[in-house]
């Protein structure tokens, strides 16, 4: 009984050392994307709201505005809007 409670008391420490370290890991990615935002890096996806890079493949001039996007599903959904004249 008690090799049962050691490796169970030793499974949970080793679950909480993978889950801690994603966890932190997740937590640095957002601040890099945070700060990306900050210095004009990244912009929205008008569509989606998701956050590219500016210098983005995907993109779309209207008029004087560059729009980027995440996916070319986007980028036909703004085109559409646009076309339809409900352009924001």
């Amino acid at each position: 009984m008690l090799k049962f409670v050691v490796i169970a008391v030793a499974a949970f420490v080793m679950w909480k050392l993978f889950t801690g370290e994603k966890q932190h890991k997740q937590n640095q990615d957002n601040k890099q994307t945070e700060k990306k935002i900050k210095a004009g890096e990244m912009v929205k996806d008008p569509i989606c709201g998701t956050y590219v890079q500016k210098n983005s493949d995907i993109r779309v001039k209207n008029g004087e505005k560059i729009e980027c996007f995440c996916s070319y599903e986007c980028r036909d959904k703004y085109i559409k809007r646009i076309e339809s004249g409900n352009d924001d």
